[in-house]
């Protein structure tokens, strides 16, 4: 699948489905060329996203909700200090806040965030 029809249709989409124990429904955040997502500390719950090494990541239309795009991704959890741009995009996302401009330092503490690379097709 192309990088740009997965940015596209990420870009357009502001859940995704993530394949796990079963498929997982996430809001999330198109940056830098991957998916950004947060789990865990009070947010959407995504058992085993950290343990993975690879998911199957799945974009639907908006309008009629088909199969958009689906793709495998590598995931590697995000050193949330090192990439304060992908985690205030994320943050900017994140609609009803508990915590509103504390948010980061919350997802800091309690949270992970975490960041689906598309996996090119050979």
């Amino acid at each position: 699948m192309s990088l740009p029809l997965i940015e596209e249709g990420a870009r357009k989409s502001s859940v995704l489905w993530i394949s796990l124990d079963r498929p997982r429904l996430a809001w999330h955040v198109w940056h830098d060329g991957a998916v950004y997502v947060v789990t865990g500390g009070g947010e959407q719950h995504l058992p085993g996203l950290t343990e993975a090494s690879t998911v199957r990541v799945t974009l639907r239309s908006k309008d009629n909700g088909g199969e958009l795009v689906s793709f495998d991704a590598r995931v590697e959890v995000v050193d949330q200090a090192r990439e304060p741009e992908a985690v205030a995009a994320l943050a900017k996302e994140r609609l009803n806040a508990p915590d509103g401009a504390e948010t980061t330092r919350r997802w800091a503490a309690d949270s992970h965030v975490v960041r689906l690379t598309p996996i090119p097709v050979p």
